[in-house]
Protein backbone atom coordinates (compact mmCIF):
# COMPACT_ATOMS: atom_id res chain seq x y z
CA UNK A 1 0.00 0.00 0.00
CA UNK A 2 1.40 3.43 -0.65
CA UNK A 3 1.32 5.82 2.39
CA UNK A 4 1.67 9.19 0.50
CA UNK A 5 2.62 11.87 -2.40
CA UNK A 6 5.07 14.20 -1.41
CA UNK A 7 7.61 16.78 -2.93
CA UNK A 8 11.05 15.93 -3.40
CA UNK A 9 12.92 17.45 -0.92
CA UNK A 10 15.19 20.14 -2.23
CA UNK A 11 18.95 19.48 -1.88
CA UNK A 12 18.56 16.48 -0.52
CA UNK A 13 21.11 13.93 -3.11
CA UNK A 14 19.68 10.67 -1.03
CA UNK A 15 16.22 11.45 -1.71
CA UNK A 16 17.26 12.43 -5.19
CA UNK A 17 18.73 9.56 -5.81
CA UNK A 18 15.50 7.23 -4.94
CA UNK A 19 13.88 9.38 -7.83
CA UNK A 20 17.06 8.31 -10.85
CA UNK A 21 17.05 4.51 -8.95
CA UNK A 22 13.10 4.71 -9.81
CA UNK A 23 13.54 5.88 -13.38
CA UNK A 24 16.30 3.94 -14.72
CA UNK A 25 14.07 0.73 -13.50
CA UNK A 26 11.60 2.20 -15.59
CA UNK A 27 13.67 3.55 -18.59
CA UNK A 28 17.29 2.21 -18.63
CA UNK A 29 18.18 4.02 -21.68
CA UNK A 30 18.06 7.59 -19.83
CA UNK A 31 20.75 9.51 -18.00
CA UNK A 32 20.09 10.85 -14.97
CA UNK A 33 21.73 11.45 -11.53
CA UNK A 34 20.92 12.50 -8.35
CA UNK A 35 22.97 15.58 -9.29
CA UNK A 36 20.55 16.59 -11.86
CA UNK A 37 17.58 15.91 -10.40
CA UNK A 38 18.56 18.33 -7.40
CA UNK A 39 19.56 20.67 -9.35
CA UNK A 40 16.85 20.62 -12.18
CA UNK A 41 14.68 21.34 -9.43
CA UNK A 42 16.34 23.91 -7.33
CA UNK A 43 16.98 26.16 -10.35
CA UNK A 44 13.41 25.65 -12.39
CA UNK A 45 12.29 28.89 -13.93
CA UNK A 46 9.54 29.99 -11.19
CA UNK A 47 7.09 31.12 -14.27
CA UNK A 48 7.38 26.82 -14.59
CA UNK A 49 5.79 25.54 -11.29
CA UNK A 50 8.40 22.38 -11.62
CA UNK A 51 7.58 19.96 -9.30
CA UNK A 52 9.32 16.30 -9.04
CA UNK A 53 6.71 14.38 -6.69
CA UNK A 54 7.17 10.82 -4.91
CA UNK A 55 5.15 7.73 -3.86
CA UNK A 56 6.24 6.27 -0.45
CA UNK A 57 5.14 3.24 0.90
CA UNK A 58 4.37 3.36 5.20
CA UNK A 59 7.68 2.03 5.64
CA UNK A 60 9.62 5.27 3.54
CA UNK A 61 10.51 3.71 0.68
CA UNK A 62 10.27 5.74 -2.78
CA UNK A 63 8.41 3.13 -5.16
CA UNK A 64 7.32 5.95 -8.16
CA UNK A 65 7.79 9.45 -9.22
CA UNK A 66 6.63 11.82 -11.38
CA UNK A 67 7.92 15.71 -12.87
CA UNK A 68 5.22 17.91 -13.46
CA UNK A 69 5.20 21.68 -14.10
CA UNK A 70 3.82 24.17 -17.04
CA UNK A 71 5.60 25.14 -20.87
CA UNK A 72 6.63 28.53 -19.15
CA UNK A 73 8.23 29.19 -22.56
CA UNK A 74 5.37 28.74 -25.29
CA UNK A 75 3.85 31.32 -27.08
CA UNK A 76 0.68 29.30 -26.40
CA UNK A 77 -0.66 29.45 -22.43
CA UNK A 78 -1.70 26.58 -20.72
CA UNK A 79 0.60 23.91 -22.02
CA UNK A 80 1.71 21.45 -19.16
CA UNK A 81 3.45 18.88 -18.66
CA UNK A 82 3.60 15.10 -16.47
CA UNK A 83 5.43 11.91 -16.22
CA UNK A 84 4.71 9.42 -14.28
CA UNK A 85 7.20 6.60 -13.45
CA UNK A 86 6.88 3.66 -10.89
CA UNK A 87 9.21 0.39 -10.13
CA UNK A 88 7.74 -2.42 -11.79
CA UNK A 89 7.90 -4.33 -8.83
CA UNK A 90 4.94 -1.87 -7.18
CA UNK A 91 2.50 -1.70 -9.66
CA UNK A 92 -0.96 -2.12 -9.19
CA UNK A 93 -0.49 -0.68 -6.00
CA UNK A 94 -1.92 3.11 -6.70
CA UNK A 95 0.79 4.42 -7.07
CA UNK A 96 0.68 5.54 -10.49
CA UNK A 97 -2.95 7.09 -10.12
CA UNK A 98 -1.86 8.71 -7.24
CA UNK A 99 1.09 10.33 -9.11
CA UNK A 100 -0.99 11.55 -11.69
CA UNK A 101 -3.95 12.75 -10.37
CA UNK A 102 -1.29 15.16 -7.55
CA UNK A 103 0.46 16.54 -10.55
CA UNK A 104 -3.01 17.27 -12.74
CA UNK A 105 -4.59 19.04 -9.91
CA UNK A 106 -1.28 20.90 -9.48
CA UNK A 107 -1.85 21.69 -13.42
CA UNK A 108 -5.28 22.49 -13.51
CA UNK A 109 -4.91 24.53 -10.40
CA UNK A 110 -2.68 27.23 -12.62
CA UNK A 111 -4.86 27.37 -15.64
CA UNK A 112 -3.09 24.51 -17.57
CA UNK A 113 -5.51 23.74 -20.81
CA UNK A 114 -3.78 20.72 -22.30
CA UNK A 115 -1.48 18.20 -20.42
CA UNK A 116 1.23 16.33 -22.10
CA UNK A 117 2.88 13.03 -20.86
CA UNK A 118 5.49 11.02 -22.32
CA UNK A 119 4.37 6.95 -22.36
CA UNK A 120 6.03 3.99 -22.66
CA UNK A 121 4.87 2.20 -25.94
CA UNK A 122 3.92 -0.97 -23.54
CA UNK A 123 0.49 -2.41 -23.25
CA UNK A 124 -0.09 -1.99 -19.52
CA UNK A 125 1.30 1.72 -19.63
CA UNK A 126 -0.76 2.76 -22.63
CA UNK A 127 -4.09 1.35 -21.02
CA UNK A 128 -3.12 3.26 -17.98
CA UNK A 129 -2.92 6.66 -19.78
CA UNK A 130 -6.06 6.30 -21.98
CA UNK A 131 -8.18 5.26 -19.07
CA UNK A 132 -7.62 8.23 -17.52
CA UNK A 133 -8.35 10.59 -20.73
CA UNK A 134 -4.94 10.89 -22.58
CA UNK A 135 -4.73 10.40 -26.56
CA UNK A 136 -1.89 9.70 -28.60
CA UNK A 137 0.03 11.75 -31.34
CA UNK A 138 3.58 11.05 -31.78
CA UNK A 139 6.33 8.46 -31.07
CA UNK A 140 10.15 8.82 -30.11
CA UNK A 141 12.77 5.96 -29.54
CA UNK A 142 15.31 5.49 -27.55
CA UNK A 143 18.84 3.98 -29.21
CA UNK A 144 21.57 2.70 -27.94
CA UNK A 145 25.05 1.89 -28.67
CA UNK A 146 27.65 -0.66 -27.10
CA UNK A 147 30.38 1.90 -27.46
CA UNK A 148 33.53 -0.89 -25.92
CA UNK A 149 32.86 -2.90 -29.03
CA UNK A 150 31.19 -1.58 -31.46
CA UNK A 151 33.22 -0.21 -34.78
CA UNK A 152 33.17 3.69 -34.65
CA UNK A 153 33.77 5.45 -38.61
CA UNK A 154 36.82 7.13 -38.80
CA UNK A 155 37.52 10.86 -38.42
CA UNK A 156 38.17 12.43 -41.71
CA UNK A 157 41.65 13.41 -42.02
CA UNK A 158 42.52 15.72 -42.76
CA UNK A 159 39.43 18.10 -42.07
CA UNK A 160 37.65 19.84 -45.06
CA UNK A 161 39.10 23.18 -45.81
CA UNK A 162 37.76 25.62 -43.70
CA UNK A 163 36.20 23.08 -40.36
CA UNK A 164 37.60 22.79 -37.31
CA UNK A 165 36.38 20.69 -34.47
CA UNK A 166 36.11 22.52 -31.13
CA UNK A 167 35.51 20.77 -27.52
CA UNK A 168 32.36 23.20 -25.78
CA UNK A 169 34.97 23.79 -23.42
CA UNK A 170 36.45 26.16 -26.05
CA UNK A 171 33.39 28.20 -25.39
CA UNK A 172 33.69 28.47 -21.62
CA UNK A 173 34.11 31.90 -21.40
CA UNK A 174 31.37 32.90 -23.74
CA UNK A 175 29.22 30.22 -24.94
CA UNK A 176 26.40 32.58 -26.13
CA UNK A 177 27.53 30.74 -30.14
CA UNK A 178 26.42 27.82 -28.85
CA UNK A 179 23.34 29.05 -27.54
CA UNK A 180 22.03 30.44 -30.13
CA UNK A 181 23.22 27.74 -32.33
CA UNK A 182 20.86 25.33 -30.10
CA UNK A 183 18.07 28.03 -30.69
CA UNK A 184 17.93 27.83 -34.06
CA UNK A 185 18.05 23.98 -34.28
CA UNK A 186 15.74 23.35 -31.69
CA UNK A 187 13.24 25.56 -33.45
CA UNK A 188 13.13 22.99 -36.13
CA UNK A 189 12.45 19.91 -33.42
CA UNK A 190 10.03 18.30 -34.05
CA UNK A 191 7.00 18.78 -31.32
CA UNK A 192 3.09 19.50 -30.31
CA UNK A 193 3.97 22.65 -27.38
CA UNK A 194 6.28 25.25 -29.20
CA UNK A 195 8.59 27.07 -27.48
CA UNK A 196 10.27 30.40 -27.47
CA UNK A 197 13.72 29.60 -27.26
CA UNK A 198 15.26 33.01 -26.44
CA UNK A 199 16.00 33.35 -22.67
CA UNK A 200 20.06 33.08 -22.62
CA UNK A 201 20.33 33.34 -19.01
CA UNK A 202 17.38 30.60 -18.46
CA UNK A 203 19.96 28.21 -21.21
CA UNK A 204 23.04 29.22 -18.86
CA UNK A 205 21.65 27.86 -15.90
CA UNK A 206 19.51 24.51 -17.20
CA UNK A 207 21.66 23.63 -20.09
CA UNK A 208 25.22 24.93 -20.26
CA UNK A 209 25.41 24.44 -15.94
CA UNK A 210 23.75 21.56 -15.62
CA UNK A 211 25.71 18.96 -13.89
CA UNK A 212 25.72 16.07 -16.56
CA UNK A 213 26.78 18.11 -19.46
CA UNK A 214 29.90 17.12 -20.08
CA UNK A 215 32.15 20.32 -22.13
CA UNK A 216 34.99 17.91 -23.18
CA UNK A 217 33.02 15.79 -24.61
CA UNK A 218 30.12 17.96 -26.52
CA UNK A 219 31.86 18.82 -29.63
CA UNK A 220 31.41 21.63 -31.79
CA UNK A 221 32.40 22.09 -35.99
CA UNK A 222 33.15 25.47 -36.96
CA UNK A 223 33.11 26.28 -40.65
CA UNK A 224 35.55 29.61 -41.38
CA UNK A 225 35.17 30.30 -37.62
CA UNK A 226 31.30 30.48 -37.44
CA UNK A 227 29.87 27.62 -35.29
CA UNK A 228 27.69 24.79 -37.93
CA UNK A 229 26.86 22.08 -36.05
CA UNK A 230 27.57 20.71 -32.44
CA UNK A 231 26.63 17.76 -30.52
CA UNK A 232 25.77 18.29 -26.33
CA UNK A 233 27.05 15.81 -24.70
CA UNK A 234 25.90 14.28 -21.18
CA UNK A 235 27.00 11.89 -18.84
CA UNK A 236 26.63 10.20 -15.29
CA UNK A 237 30.33 10.51 -14.36
CA UNK A 238 30.86 6.78 -14.55
CA UNK A 239 30.14 4.50 -17.92
CA UNK A 240 27.33 6.11 -19.58
CA UNK A 241 26.89 8.69 -22.05
CA UNK A 242 24.14 10.36 -24.00
CA UNK A 243 24.03 12.78 -27.01
CA UNK A 244 21.74 15.52 -25.88
CA UNK A 245 20.92 17.37 -29.00
CA UNK A 246 22.90 17.14 -31.99
CA UNK A 247 21.88 19.85 -34.53
CA UNK A 248 23.32 21.70 -37.83
CA UNK A 249 22.46 25.34 -38.32
CA UNK A 250 20.11 25.59 -41.66
CA UNK A 251 22.62 26.98 -43.65
CA UNK A 252 25.21 24.52 -43.27
CA UNK A 253 22.86 21.16 -43.36
CA UNK A 254 23.74 19.00 -46.28
CA UNK A 255 27.24 18.32 -45.55
CA UNK A 256 27.35 15.85 -42.89
CA UNK A 257 28.28 18.05 -40.00
CA UNK A 258 26.41 16.39 -37.90
CA UNK A 259 27.61 13.07 -38.03
CA UNK A 260 31.28 14.56 -37.69
CA UNK A 261 30.52 16.20 -34.66
CA UNK A 262 28.92 13.03 -33.24
CA UNK A 263 31.80 10.66 -34.55
CA UNK A 264 34.16 13.21 -32.70
CA UNK A 265 32.77 13.17 -29.34
CA UNK A 266 32.25 9.32 -29.53
CA UNK A 267 35.57 8.47 -30.19
CA UNK A 268 36.29 11.00 -27.02
CA UNK A 269 33.90 9.50 -25.04
CA UNK A 270 35.24 6.00 -25.48
CA UNK A 271 38.81 7.17 -24.48
CA UNK A 272 37.44 8.50 -21.64
CA UNK A 273 36.44 5.27 -20.80
CA UNK A 274 32.14 5.35 -21.42
CA UNK A 275 31.05 2.01 -22.80
CA UNK A 276 27.53 2.98 -23.26
CA UNK A 277 26.12 5.60 -25.52
CA UNK A 278 22.45 6.49 -25.51
CA UNK A 279 20.23 8.90 -27.82
CA UNK A 280 16.71 9.74 -29.04
CA UNK A 281 15.10 10.58 -31.61
CA UNK A 282 11.45 11.36 -33.07
CA UNK A 283 10.22 8.54 -34.47
CA UNK A 284 9.57 10.83 -38.02
CA UNK A 285 13.06 12.48 -38.06
CA UNK A 286 14.27 9.99 -40.24
CA UNK A 287 17.60 11.47 -41.35
CA UNK A 288 18.67 11.54 -38.08
CA UNK A 289 17.76 8.08 -37.70
CA UNK A 290 19.79 7.11 -40.51
CA UNK A 291 22.91 8.81 -39.11
CA UNK A 292 22.76 7.32 -35.58
CA UNK A 293 21.74 3.81 -36.96
CA UNK A 294 24.89 4.11 -39.02
CA UNK A 295 26.95 4.79 -35.91
CA UNK A 296 25.12 0.98 -34.90
CA UNK A 297 22.65 2.94 -32.62
CA UNK A 298 19.82 0.32 -31.80
CA UNK A 299 16.49 1.08 -30.98
CA UNK A 300 15.92 -0.36 -27.31
CA UNK A 301 12.28 1.24 -26.25
CA UNK A 302 10.16 3.74 -27.68
CA UNK A 303 7.36 6.27 -25.64
CA UNK A 304 4.40 7.47 -27.16
CA UNK A 305 3.58 11.22 -26.75
CA UNK A 306 0.03 11.76 -25.32
CA UNK A 307 -2.20 14.86 -24.72
CA UNK A 308 -5.38 15.20 -22.35
CA UNK A 309 -7.97 18.04 -22.29
CA UNK A 310 -7.68 19.23 -19.07
CA UNK A 311 -9.97 22.76 -19.42
CA UNK A 312 -12.90 20.54 -18.66
CA UNK A 313 -11.41 18.95 -15.34
CA UNK A 314 -10.78 22.23 -14.09
CA UNK A 315 -14.35 23.35 -14.51
CA UNK A 316 -15.80 20.47 -12.17
CA UNK A 317 -12.85 21.22 -9.65
CA UNK A 318 -14.17 24.79 -9.85
CA UNK A 319 -18.10 23.65 -9.63
CA UNK A 320 -17.48 21.23 -6.49
CA UNK A 321 -15.07 24.41 -4.54
CA UNK A 322 -18.17 26.51 -4.94
CA UNK A 323 -20.13 23.75 -3.74
CA UNK A 324 -18.21 22.93 -1.16
CA UNK A 325 -18.01 26.96 -0.20
CA UNK A 326 -21.70 27.23 0.31
CA UNK A 327 -22.31 24.11 2.06
CA UNK A 328 -20.21 26.31 4.48
CA UNK A 329 -21.16 29.43 4.39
Amino acid sequence: MIASIRDLRPGDLSDAASVVRVRRAVLPFMISTAEDVAYALSCAHPASHHRVLVAETPGGEVVGTAETGIAHDSPEPGQGYVNVYVDQAHRGLGAGLLLLRTAEEHLAARGTVDAYAWVLDEPAHRAFAERRGYRPSRSAHFLRLDLATTALPALPQPLPAGVELRPGSAFADDPRPLFEADAETMADEPGDIAAEFDDYEDWLRHTWNSPSLDKELTTVVLVDGVVAAFTLARTDGATRYASGMTGTLRAFRGRGLAKLAKTASLHRARTAGYTEAFTGNDAGNAPMLAVNKGFGYEIRATETRYTKRLMKQRAQQRAQERTKERETA
